[in-house]
């Protein structure tokens, strides 16, 4: 996977937080740059994994840890899907 540098224009105090030196840090922190076009539709799990150079399945994972799930539907609405 290429790596390229990004810049982005934020409130400086953020500035401390974004510079990671951790790989876990860094994987969750890229993961979550991605996270709001997977919920808007724009990307899949799939593309997002593929772009971090992760499996679906463990990106899946990593935002279930994070309080990300992957189904949010309501009980109710998990139900009326099982029934159709």
């Amino acid at each position: 996977m290429t790596m390229t540098k990004l810049e982005i224009v934020a409130p400086e105090e953020i500035v401390p937080y974004t510079v990671l030196e951790d790989k876990e840090a860094q994987i969750i922190r890229n993961a979550m740059l991605v996270y709001p076009y997977i919920k808007s539709g724009v990307m899949s799990y799939r593309k997002a994994a593929d772009m971090l150079g992760h499996h679906k399945i463990d990106l899946i994972t990593l935002y279930g840890k994070l309080g990300l799930l992957y189904f949010d539907e309501t009980e109710e609405e998990f139900e009326e899907g099982l029934a159709i």
